[in-house]
C-alpha cells in the first residue's frame, strides 16, 4: 500500500464518519423534543456535512479519477464506506442520541486537537476547523447527559440503558489497521492508543457528574475498517442516496 492509497482511504474514513452521522442527525428535522433542539441538532448535522465534504473532496483528489464529493457520497455501495460503527446507529429516543453524539463528539474533539498537528497540510487545516465545532457538539451532549442522567428516575434509568447498550460500538472508534501504521510513520494520522485515554478522561468526568455507571468493557463490535458494517447502513443509504440514483444525470 502507498502512502496516497493510505491516505484516500484515511480520508473517507473520517469523511463517511461525519457523512452518516450527519444523515442520521438530518432525521431530526422537525422531529426535535423543542424547537430549540430542533434547531441545534439541525445545525449539528450540517456542520458534520461540512466536514464530510472537506474530506470526501480531498479523497476524491488524491485518488485522481474524477469522482467528486457527491460521486463519493452518492454512488458507492455499503462495503465501500469506512464509517465508524457508531455514527451509523439508529437515533432511538432523544436520549439515545445524546449518549451516541458524546461518544462520537468526544471521540472527534480529542482527535481534531490532535490532527491539527499533521504533516498533511489539508488535514490539519481540516482538524482545526472541525474542532471549533465539535467543541461544541461536546458541550451539547454533554450538557444534556448531565440535565438527562442527574434528571427524574425515568430519564436517569432510560440514559442509563442507552450508555449500556451502546457501550460495544465504542471498541470501534480505536481501531487501527495499516492504513494508520502508514500514515502515523508519514505523521500524518495519530495513533489511537494516544487517543484512548483522553476520550475515557472526558467521558469520565461526564458520566460521573450525570450520576451515570460506566459499563464494563466486554465484547466490542469492530469491523469498519474493512467495510463491514449493521444493517442500519444499509437502510440508511437506501434512503440517502435514492434520488442521485434514481435520476443520476440530474443537475441541481
Amino acid at each position: 500500500m502507498t502512502t496516497n492509497e493510505a491516505l484516500i482511504k484515511y480520508c473517507l474514513r473520517l469523511g463517511d464518519t461525519s457523512l452518516i452521522l450527519g444523515q442520521r442527525m438530518a432525521e431530526w428535522c422537525s422531529k426535535g423534543p423543542v424547537l430549540e433542539e430542533d434547531i441545534a441538532l439541525s445545525n449539528i448535522g450540517l456542520d458534520l456535512f461540512g466536514q464530510s465534504r472537506t474530506m470526501l473532496t480531498y479523497a476524491g483528489e488524491i485518488e485522481g479519477k474524477g469522482r467528486t464529493e457527491n460521486d463519493l457520497a452518492f454512488k458507492r455501495l455499503e462495503r465501500e464506506f469506512f464509517n465508524n460503527l457508531m455514527s451509523e446507529r439508529p437515533n432511538g429516543h432523544f436520549g439515545e442520541t445524546v449518549v451516541r453524539n458524546l461518544f462520537l463528539s468526544a471521540f472527534t474533539y480529542n482527535l481534531y486537537k490532535k490532527l491539527s498537528l499533521s504533516k498533511d497540510d489539508t488535514i490539519a487545516a481540516f482538524a482545526a476547523k472541525s474542532l471549533k465545532e465539535v467543541t461544541y457538539h461536546l458541550r451539547h451532549s454533554g450538557e444534556w447527559m448531565i440535565r438527562l442522567g442527574d434528571g427524574t428516575e425515568d430519564s436517569h434509568n432510560k440514559i442509563q440503558q442507552s450508555v449500556n447498550d451502546l457501550w460495544e460500538y465504542t471498541g470501534d472508534l480505536f481501531a487501527m489497521n495499516e492504513v494508520d501504521e502508514l500514515l502515523i510513520a508519514e505523521n500524518i494520522a495519530i495513533d489511537l492508543n494516544e487517543i484512548k485515554p483522553l476520550w475515557n478522561n472526558t467521558i469520565n468526568e461526564i458520566l460521573e457528574r450525570a450520576t451515570l455507571t460506566r459499563p464494563l468493557d466486554g465484547f466490542m463490535q469492530k469491523g469498519s475498517l474493512n467495510g463491514i458494517h449493521s444493517e442500519d447502513l444499509g437502510h440508511l443509504l437506501t434512503e440517502m442516496q435514492f434520488l442521485p440514483r434514481a435520476y443520476p444525470n440530474s443537475k441541481w
